[in-house]
């Protein structure tokens, strides 16, 4: 009886292993017969489960936009407003290995982002869905009258993207520069001023 090979099981395996390819050695070492090495396959046996190289990278890079909003998702749980905000806007800042890991896995891809429109659209529509996020939370803080800076939510929501992507650089390039404790200190102040009575 032939062995029944699961491919959502494969592809996953190969999503892991390029992961991990990135996080050890950047995106400069993810060649397809490193991935097939490292994932024990013979060479040629990945196309079987993705067309090219580009195919792998995109899926690995949308698997970290993934592992992103599930830490999101499970921060802020049924929480709405202002509470929500402060878990949302904590669990996206890199704050522990995975936080940290999550950013390693990031950094090349905004880059080749630049010159690979898929990968451009795909973080451009992960950006928008945590805007709006954003936008959603801080109306129904001030709703609740919890937030009461009189700085427009744009700007709110501006501060508080910016301040993450600088933190998952910084965490990166400059790691004794840019602690965990430092993180939070910017969110802590930034709490206490756009909700300070």
């Amino acid at each position: 009886m032939p062995k029944i090979i699961d491919h959502d099981e494969r592809r996953r395996e190969i999503i892991d292993v390029t992961w991990q390819l990135i996080v050890d050695g950047g995106i400069e070492s993810v060649t397809m017969r490193e991935i097939a090495n490292a994932a024990g396959f013979a060479n040629g046996a990945l196309k079987h489960y993705f067309p090219s190289k580009d195919d792998i990278v995109e899926a690995t890079y949308e698997r970290a936009l993934e592992m992103m909003t599930e830490r999101v998702v499970a921060a802020v749980n049924e929480s709405r407003g202002l509470a929500a905000l402060r878990e949302l806007s904590w669990a996206a800042m890199p704050l522990d290995k995975a936080g940290i890991t999550a950013g390693r896995v990031l950094l090349p891809f905004w880059e080749l982002s630049l010159s690979n429109q898929r990968l451009y659209d795909h973080y451009l529509e992960h950006l928008e869905n945590w805007r709006g996020q954003l936008f959603r939370l801080l109306a129904e803080a001030r709703e609740d009258g919890d937030v009461v800076t009189e700085t427009p939510d744009e700007q709110l929501v501006d501060e508080l993207i910016v301040m993450n992507v600088g933190a998952n650089i910084m965490s990166l390039i400059g790691p004794r520069l840019s602690t965990p404790a430092l993180h939070e200190a910017h969110l802590t102040a930034f709490f206490d001023r756009i909700t300070a009575k």
